[in-house]
């Protein structure tokens, strides 16, 4: 304000430390920290729509940009269900994309990328430089089919009846949890869900943000505790204020009874400019963030799967150690959204979730 006597809180705290010979740092300053709404759309042009049918217990969660994306895959399960993920490979020909999806539905699923292509198509949306218009849709399923929801539909999937109703819906707000294709999926012994984060980094001035659908064989929280594994990465109580580990883990672990219903889904975006290359890097990186928020992970019965896409819209410097940054900020980003997508989710069909089970344990539950 003016006066030449006052100090920043960095300064003060280093004052504070000498006057009491403290051995303690002084505090660094915050570099990283969640966007404005903390989920994918903090990321400028990128808008998520989710659909449901309550009655199979199944849903559909779609990301459509204002504009073609480039993008990246990296899978790591044992059984993933994908669709056009191998042209975003090395020497695949597809490099942007039109939109993606993340279904419920296992092999039926791939009927939403179906639905979104044609709802594409209709409104002249798509790749047009082979004299058609080629709505560029990838996509990537979990198993929710023995949830408890009716799957007897005959020879027509709600899936791509899903995936028009969620474009319909398309926002920059949309709920978590049991949302979209949240809505059939369980976490070992929780309910799962759909989960989002985001993180602002002022050192390269991008926008780090990620979209989880949560249905692993592995589980989220330690064996008997309300502890998540990844509990230390909360951000301002984004998950409720979460307890610290009272006891040591070992190699103990919690797994969904039965061997099928698995797979954990999702994107991370950036706004920041990257090549193809290293965007594919960033998606290696980013899966990280699964294995740090889930335990096991990766597994035969999985079928793991995260897509990473850039709006090329924050130029960055082109070296390593920016993308080494980008990547590390990504996987905590990751495991933040797993987290709050299982913390959002609602009892449902018997499955019970988070807050039931250990709500009342939380910091921020009294």
């Amino acid at each position: 304000m003016g006066n030449p006597k006052e100090f920043t809180i960095k300064e003060l705290a280093e004052l504070l430390i000498d006057m009491t010979e403290s051995k303690s740092k002084a505090p660094l300053p915050v570099l990283v920290q969640p966007g404005p709404r903390n989920s994918l759309a903090d990321v400028v042009g990128l808008f998520v729509g989710n659909a449901v049918d309550l009655n199979a217990l199944t849903g559909v969660t779609l990301v459509l940009p204002d504009r073609p994306l480039l993008a990246a895959v990296d899978v790591r399960g044992g059984i993933p269900g994908t669709y056009h993920t191998d042209a975003l490979g090395s020497g695949g020909l597809m490099r942007h994309i039109s939109a993606l999806v993340l279904t419920g539905g296992a092999a039926y699923g791939i009927d939403a990328v179906a639905g979104l292509t044609s709802w594409l198509g209709a409104r002249g949306r798509g790749f047009t430089g082979w004299g058609a218009v080629i709505p560029l849709v990838c996509g990537a399923v979990i198993f929710d089919l023995t949830n408890g929801g009716n799957k007897l539909w005959g020879e027509v999937s709600p899936y791509r009846a899903l995936a028009d109703a969620a474009a319909e819906l398309v926002a920059a707000d949309f709920a978590l949890g049991n949302a979209g294709a949240g809505l059939g999926a369980i976490a070992a012994t929780l309910k799962g869900g759909l989960g989002t984060a985001s993180a602002f980094d002022s050192v390269t001035g991008a926008t780090v943000a990620a979209l989880v659908v949560v249905n692993p064989y592995g589980s989220v929280t330690m064996p008997g505790s309300p502890t998540m594994w990844a509990w230390y990465l909360e951000q301002a109580g984004e998950l409720g204020g979460q307890t610290f580990p009272t006891a040591v883990t070992g190699h103990a672990f919690e797994v969904k009874t039965g061997m099928a219903s698995n797979t954990t889904i999702g994107v991370v975006a950036t706004d920041a400019v990257l090549n193809h290359e290293d965007l594919q890097r960033l998606a290696m990186m980013s899966q990280d963030g699964y294995a740090r928020a889930i335990r096991p992970v990766h597994t035969p019965f999985d079928g793991d799967t995260l897509f990473a896409i850039s709006t090329e819209a924050v130029p960055v410097a082109q070296e390593p150690v920016t993308l080494l940054r980008l990547g590390t900020i990504a996987a905590d980003v990751v495991a933040r959204a797993i987290m709050r997508g299982v913390f959002h989710a609602a009892d449902i069909a018997g499955h019970q979730s988070y807050a039931t089970r250990w709500g009342a344990h939380l910091r921020g539950s009294g």
